[in-house]
């Protein structure tokens, strides 16, 4: 499997507008490998991705229930609120780094150096003065507690600088024709109904810190 990234001409707005003119083109996928435990919610998640000469954009949405959001500060568990993540290995032989986000926008982000290290291991937390550059749109509020068990459509979308990833992996060049490696993700551990979706399958494997399974993502 391979996901193509469009180019667009403009950033997205950072609305939550999931067909304005910077994504209208955009392939979307599905966050559809649902790993056999926890519960038997199934949420329908799509993500796409664009990209400009001067960064990625990523837009999730998600048709959930059980919605939760209570991680308010940088570098906190999201992980464990309704989530969205997009794992991204830049270059061939070095880390990857994962953006982990939830639905109230609040987020989590490391440069796993070294994969063989495993999670622990490998993490370089990257400072919050980078880590601020990367501009958040999300569609809940900050916090949802309790817990809102009706239907519910919610939103992420974000706009990462090329530059982030030059502060650990020096200059990127030109992405145009480049190939990466990548896996988009949902997670809710803390939910009433837990469950755990990847887009590249994982092979009943129980962890999406998972390098060797991501797939190829190709800039147009």
């Amino acid at each position: 499997m391979e996901y193509l990234i469009k180019k667009t001409a403009a950033e997205p707005s950072l609305k939550g507008v999931w067909d304005e003119p910077a994504w209208k083109d955009a392939n979307v996928l599905t966050v559809g490998c649902f790993l056999e435990r926890g519960s038997d919610h199934r949420p329908k998640v799509e993500a796409k991705a664009v990209y400009t000469g001067k960064g990625l954009s990523i837009f999730f949405r998600v048709f959930d229930k059980y919605v939760r959001c209570t991680r308010e500060d940088y570098q906190t568990s999201v992980c464990r609120d309704s989530c969205v993540e997009f794992f991204v290995k830049p270059r061939e032989g070095r880390g990857y780094f994962n953006f982990e986000i939830n639905c109230g926008g609040t987020m989590l982000l490391y440069y796993m150096a070294d994969p063989t290290l495993g999670p622990e291991g490998a993490r370089k937390q990257v400072p919050w003065e980078i880590a601020k550059t990367v501009r958040i749109f999300h569609s809940q509020p900050k916090v949802v507690y309790p817990e809102v068990e009706k239907d519910a459509e919610w939103m992420v979308e974000y706009t990462i600088p090329f530059a982030l990833f030059e502060e650990f992996l020096g200059p990127l060049g030109s992405v145009s024709g480049q190939t990466w490696r990548a896996n988009f993700y949902k997670c809710a551990d803390d939910s009433s109904h837990p469950h755990w979706a990847s887009w590249a399958p994982l092979h009943g494997k129980f962890s999406f810190h998972l390098p060797e399974y991501f797939a190829p993502v190709r800039f147009e």
